[in-house]
This record gives C-alpha cells, structure tokens and sequence, in this order.
C-alpha cells in the first residue's frame, strides 16, 4: 500500500497510578500509560472534542498505535483524515485496560478490577488536566464497539457521541459456540486448575496465546466480566457445567442481562441524550455479529432512538477503515454538542 503522505498525529504518553484498580484480584499493573494523539501542528487555544478508542479483546491502547505494513497506522489514518477538513482539531485518547485474562469489556468486575470507574473517574479527569476538551465521544471495535456503546449509554453526561463497530451483542451468537471449544481444552489440559497453571506458565513466558487459548480464555475472560461470584473458583461463575458441558440457566441468564440486544431497552433513554449512535457491522463477520448488529438495529428503530446504523462486505479482521466513516461523524457531532 501506500502510505500516507500527511504529517500523522503525535502521540504523546501520560504516565498515572490508579487508584481503583489497586488490589484487583490479578495483581494487574496500577501504574498505566494513557496515550493521547493530537493533531501534528498542535492544539488550538479554545476547546476540542476527545474521541477515546477502545481496544478489542486481547487488545490494549499502545497496540492501536502499532506499524502495519498492510494498511495506516492510526496516527497516519487521523493524519490524513485532518489534512482532507474530515476531522478538525481534536485529542484521541487510548486507554489501557487489559488485564491477566485479556481483556475488561470495560466494566466493574470483583473478578476483574474496576475498568469503569477507571475509564470514567480516573482517566477522563486525568485527560481533561492536560487539555482543554468540549466534549467527549467513544468508539470501538468488538469489545472496544461494546465498551463504547454500554459506557456511552451509562455516562451520557460524559461521553456525548459513540460509535460501536463490529460490538459483542446477540451473546447466543457470539458466544455460544465457543462453550465447546472451552469445556474441550479445559478437559485436555486436566481440569480448570490445570487449565490455569497451564495459562500462568504460558504468561510468565511471555506467550500470546494463541491456537485453542483464542476461543477458551474469551469464554473465562467474558465469565470474569459478566458473572463474577466470590463463592466460584476464581470468583468466576461459568456459564456451563465442566462436566456435561450444561447450561447454567442462573449463570447464563446474568450473561444475557449484559447484552446490548437485550440492555437496548434499559439504555434507549439515555441513548436519545446522544448526538450520535453509530453502529456498523461486517456482513461476513466470523463471529457472528452481524446478527446481533441487525437486531439492535431493529430495537433502536422501535424504541425511537436515532442512530446510524450501516453494514459493510468484510469480516471481523482488518476493518480498521471503517474509522474513515466514524471519526468524522463523532467529529462533527462533538463540535456541535
């Protein structure tokens, strides 16, 4: 490909130590990088909107910034975006929300840690001491799409606009046919136990987990985020039974009662405070969430929230140039806030 020929969007680190996150149960780092990219001839004196990306799960901030060969870099994609007038000024903010099991959904977990009162109380302050912002927008893709549309939905006051590309929704879907493939590498590797000495060894040197791990460790990782129990192994609530690969109607249930299809209901009033909702969604997505897409879209139509709702040919992978059509969007829609 070519790359782009316009001054990219410099990325500048702020170093904090949170607070909430400190005696999270998997002695995740409390000491975090939050990086900020901001246009390459600087920053006006009046305020600018703030577009905070989510990385999807597996996924961090400082990854959204990596060398592709294949497509732009973010930095180069915002770049280009404000050398065309398609974005003004503005500040994209990168949080930093992984964690030992891959990933937060961006939410409140005794499982976990406090993702988000660590996005919304400590990060968004911590933004707004350095730069004089006007409003906040969020976007995403997969569990990033699904961080920016429940976060939006429960902090309208703070983020303004949202855009949730390829989202975790329609659980059944998305979800569901990855019960198997956990319950099998579970039961290869000796039980959970082993499963999770297993997945310490593979962590402590220092693997990326890959093959089975992909499907396995998203099941347990979304169980942390989602059905979080003190009185379970790990303070971990499964959604089915090792043993007869079951559903646990309790457990699956509380799952459900997390799915945007199912939350859209509970969140069209505060949807409607927004000046944008922005779905999309790739109609060969591997994961399914085309189907999820199609029913929210159905939903926000007959609750009467307006949004923006599109779908692309493409997958899950390498969808980062649908920000060419969202970027903008939450742009204009911040300005105007």
């Amino acid at each position: 490909m070519h790359r782009s020929v316009h001054p990219p969007f410099q990325p500048v680190e702020l170093r904090h130590r949170s607070r909430v996150l400190e005696g999270n149960p998997w002695d995740d780092p409390v000491e975090r990088s939050l990086w900020v990219l901001v246009p390459p001839d600087g920053l006006p004196a009046e305020p600018v909107p703030c577009i905070w990306l989510l990385a999807g799960f597996g996924g961090t901030g400082a990854r959204l910034l990596n060398y592709d060969p294949w497509e732009e870099t973010l930095p180069e994609r915002l770049g280009r975006l404000y050398a065309q007038g398609r974005v003004g000024p503005v500040v994209v903010a990168l949080p930093d929300c992984f964690t030992y099991l891959g990933g937060s959904q961006y939410l409140n977990s005794p499982a976990v840690g406090r993702y988000e009162d660590y996005l919304v109380q400590e990060l968004v302050p911590l933004v707004e001491g350095r730069y004089r912002v006007r409003a906040h927008g969020i976007a995403g893709k997969s569990s990033g799409g699904y961080g920016a549309l429940v976060q939006a939905a429960r902090h309208p006051e703070v983020f303004r606009a949202c855009a949730c590309h390829a989202g975790d929704m329609a659980f059944e879907y998305c979800y569901l046919p990855d019960f198997p493939k956990f319950l099998r590498h579970v039961h290869q590797l000796g039980g959970l136990d082993a499963y999770m000495a297993a997945y310490r060894q593979l962590r402590d040197r220092g693997e990326e987990p890959g093959g089975p791990w992909r499907s396995s460790l998203n099941v347990l990782a979304m169980a942390a985020c989602y059905s979080p129990d003190p009185a379970e192994p790990y303070g971990i609530a499964l959604p089915v039974e090792l043993e007869t690969g079951a559903l646990r109607p309790a457990v699956w249930d509380r799952w459900l009662a997390m799915d945007p299809v199912r939350m859209a209901p509970r969140m069209a009033e505060a949807l409607r405070r927004l000046r944008l909702v922005y779905v999309d969604c790739g109609r060969q997505d591997e994961f399914h969430l085309i189907w999820g897409a199609r029913q929210l879209h159905r939903a926000l139509e007959g609750l009467g929230v307006p949004h923006r709702y599109e779908e692309f040919d493409g997958g899950h992978f390498r969808i980062a140039h649908r920000y060419d059509v969202s970027l903008p969007l939450l742009y204009r829609a911040l300005v105007e806030a």
